[in-house]
């Protein structure tokens, strides 16, 4: 079998045959510990097999279709188990990837999911959407020393296996529960953050309530990631694990409305809160035309198509706009997910426009890949200048304008220069801007002498605390948009400061 970027055309039992002749070949060297770290080296990074994308950009069915057991564990076999151990430091939640990636090699899934769990209790999501090549893949020796985190250990895979394989198996362990402490804490918003910080916070032994402003709770996980990408039953999964542990959800409760702050601390007896609303309100670029029928920010786009369906024409009524060229502004996650839902939701063409190059795309290398292969079609060093509307207020075209790059700016990414005098049009009939977003203002207007920075974020110190005692925040609300495992790695940062805060009455 050659290296992953070899095979990825081949089939998913291609893949998987080639795993079965690699296990038989490594396999028992692992076992009796005499596979030395030169074999590892030697043995291929194992691709993820995946629908075909011709068929998957007609569905909502997931794209990856995940390892096989032997996969996992051939995978597994090339982890050097460094002593120092330095993709741990690149991971927000630090769990112990040496551990469960050794445990994995050998067939011990559930002792490999528990390692896990006792960091994150989202392993199915995490191994799905996180960012691993720009985290603990990029601290791997093994992809150092290849020089391309690509051909790391494929550690995200391996996590999303464990994690299936547990389900599957129907042997789900809840984590054990701290005796009952007395104290009740507040979590505001269900998405990455707050389910972190409820689960760690339900560990020590709190009484914990989560309220989530949506009629389902999840967050950014069940609006904003297409299906095709992350089930939303794996999402509900997660969240009846927590259940389970005893955590309370209670949707439709949106603080700033339904309940203040105040009223929550002063009126309804919470110890302390956590706020982890994230960031939902979206950037547009304020250029002419934006207010023409056909432009839909890519939040309220995928909020259309995911949390209400829109994709499911046969069993739901969500009005979702009749698409046929679209133009995706953006480069992110965000903006692949928009393109390719537009896709699978029956527009002929889909338009990917960027200012810079591939190479300074933010979103993930996969995810490009995948938009790519189901034949999204990209438009770099290029960014709109207007909306063009016809007659009837409706996009009709865009006027956009070509770039060039010029010198890196703070972000080391090489700056884009627009070339002067240098137009063209673009037929288009929809304009879905996915730029990022800011965070929704209700909680600050609705809640004195709490601190947010000039982009409305809520600033907090080292331990996530904010200028309110007893009150602590994390995730997109304070640092943006961010990924997934950057919010629960906030959120349990928050936890273990509330936790010690309660426990020494620090605040008083």
């Amino acid at each position: 079998m050659e290296a992953e970027k070899d095979v990825t055309h081949a089939s998913p039992e291609e893949l998987a045959a080639a795993a079965r002749t690699l296990w038989g070949q490594y396999g028992p060297g692992e076992l009796d510990g005499t596979l030395k770290n030169k074999d590892r080296r030697s043995i291929p990074q194992m691709a993820m097999p995946a629908q075909d994308a011709g068929e998957r950009a007609c569905n909502q069915t997931e794209v990856a279709l995940g390892y096989t057991a032997e996969q996992a564990q051939v995978e597994a076999l090339r982890c050097l188990n460094c002593p120092t151990a330095p993709c741990i430091k690149g991971c927000p939640v630090s769990i112990d990837i040496p551990k469960f990636v050794k445990l994995a090699a050998v067939g011990k899934f559930q002792e490999s999911v528990n390692v896990i769990k006792e960091s994150s209790l989202l392993p199915a999501i995490c191994g799905r959407v996180c960012p691993q090549e720009s985290q603990c893949m990029l601290e791997c020796t093994v992809g150092k020393a290849a020089r391309d985190p690509m051909q790391s250990v494929a550690i995200g895979r391996i996590e999303r296996y464990v994690a299936d394989w547990e389900r599957a198996d129907g042997a789900v362990e809840v984590p054990e529960v701290a005796s009952d402490t007395g104290f009740r804490v507040g979590v505001v918003g269900s998405g990455p953050a707050g389910l972190t910080a409820a689960a760690d916070l339900r560990k020590a032994g709190h009484h914990v309530e989560i309220f989530e402003a949506f009629h389902k709770p999840g967050g950014v996980m069940i609006y904003g990631i297409p299906e095709f990408r992350l089930p939303k039953k794996i999402v509900e999964a997660e969240i009846a694990g927590l259940e389970q542990m005893g955590v309370e959800v209670r949707t439709n409760f949106l603080i700033g409305r339904t309940r203040t702050v105040e009223d929550l601390l002063g009126k309804d007896g919470f110890d302390a809160l956590f706020i982890g609303s994230g960031a939902g309100l979206p950037r547009f670029m304020s250029i002419p035309g934006e207010n023409l029928v056909g432009v839909f920010s890519a939040n309220e786009y995928l909020t259309r198509s995911n949390l209400m369906k829109a994709y499911d024409r046969e069993h739901v009524d969500t009005p979702i706009y009749d698409s046929h060229v679209v133009a995706v502004l953006g480069g992110g996650n965000v903006a692949m997910d928009a393109a390719r839902m537009a896709l699978r939701l029956g527009a002929e063409e889909v338009h990917v426009i960027y200012r810079r190059t591939r190479t300074e795309m933010p979103a993930r290398v996969e995810e490009v890949d995948h938009a790519d292969e189901e034949g999204i079609q990209f438009h770099f060093l290029n960014s709109p200048v207007e909306i063009l509307g016809d007659e009837n207020g409706r996009v009709r075209a865009i006027t956009v304008q070509r770039y060039e790059l010029g010198e890196p700016d703070d972000s080391g990414r090489r700056r884009p220069m627009p070339i002067e005098n240098d137009f063209f049009e673009m037929a288009v009939d929809t304009v879905i801007p996915a730029l990022g977003n800011v965070s929704n203002p209700l909680i600050r207007k609705t809640t004195d002498n709490l601190d947010t920075n000039k982009w409305g974020n809520i600033v907090v110190d080292e331990h996530n605390r904010t200028s309110i005692p007893r009150v602590y925040a994390g995730g997109d609300i304070v640092l943006g948009a961010a990924t997934v495992i950057l919010a629960m790695g906030e959120g349990r940062r928050a936890a273990a400061a509330i936790t010690a805060d309660l426990s020494t009455g620090a605040w008083k």
